[in-house]
Parts: structure tokens; C-alpha cells; sequence
């Protein structure tokens, strides 16, 4: 199993019961405990407005999964998500190189503001009580006395 993190979203019929959505719930669990993925996190939203009209349908029930696995694991959700028929929509996303990006910005941000720190003769990470407060004209801590 590769350490790749996906993003599954589905969107089910509006007349969908609890009972069919934690059946798809489980057979999506069992595809990917099969295939050798696992399943990080299950967000069922709910039943909300669609974007545009799919179908005859103007609502669908949806369901966001974070799960880790490989290219073959989604290429099977995939394709049995394709002929459940109680599925309108459905988009896997694919977010871990995503995150690496974020990460490395965020590294290099980090090393950048710890550079300049040392060459102002400061230690390279602010202490606590660095911090400026924030006053207000009066002098006084806080912003409660700002008009709008």
C-alpha cells in the first residue's frame, strides 16, 4: 500500500434512507479494507441543494471520505461507484501532494523569518513576550473602544 491520501465524495438520491447510505458506507469500507487502504475519516453531510440539477434531481445526500491507498484501490471505487444506482455523483481527489506543497511553503516561510531573525542579531525563533500588544489611542489594551 502506498502512503497516497484521497478524497472520495459522493453524492447520493435525496430519497436515500440511513439505512442504504451506512450499506454503501460498508461496502465502500469493505473495497478498501480488500484492496488494502484504509479509511481515515467518514463525514456524512447530509442532505443538501446540488449546484445544478442532475437528473430530475435538485437535493442529494452527501458523503465525504478521506481515505489512504493506492491508484488501483481508486480506480475500483471507481468503477463500482459507476453502476451503484443510487449514486448521482461521485469525485476521488487525490490530496497528499497538496499537502506536501503547504508543508514545504510553510518550511521554507519558517526558515526565511528565521534567517533574518539571526541577522538582526535576534535569536532565530521570538520569544512569547515579543509580541506587541495591540492599544488603542487611549492607551488601553484591545480594540473595544474602535468605531466602525
Amino acid at each position: 500500500m502506498t502512503g497516497r491520501t484521497y478524497e472520495l465524495i459522493y453524492i447520493l438520491v435525496p430519497e436515500a434512507t440511513e439505512q442504504q447510505v451506512a450499506e454503501l458506507q460498508t461496502q465502500v469500507e469493505g473495497i478498501v479494507s480488500r484492496m488494502g487502504g484504509t479509511i481515515e475519516k467518514t463525514d456524512p453531510w447530509g442532505r443538501r441543494k446540488l449546484a445544478y440539477e442532475i437528473g430530475k434531481h435538485k437535493e442529494g445526500f452527501y458523503v465525504l471520505q478521506v481515505i489512504k491507498g493506492g491508484g488501483e484501490l481508486m480506480k475500483e471505487l471507481d468503477r463500482r461507484l459507476k453502476v451503484v444506482d443510487q449514486v448521482i455523483r461521485h469525485l476521488i481527489v487525490r490530496v497528499d501532494e497538496e499537502q506536501r506543497v503547504v508543508q514545504r511553503t510553510q518550511q521554507h516561510r519558517q526558515a526565511t523569518q528565521e534567517r533574518r531573525r539571526v541577522a538582526r542579531g535576534l535569536p532565530p525563533r521570538p520569544d512569547p513576550s515579543e509580541r506587541p500588544k495591540v492599544t488603542d489611542d487611549d492607551g488601553v489594551d484591545g480594540l473595544d473602544g474602535m468605531e466602525v
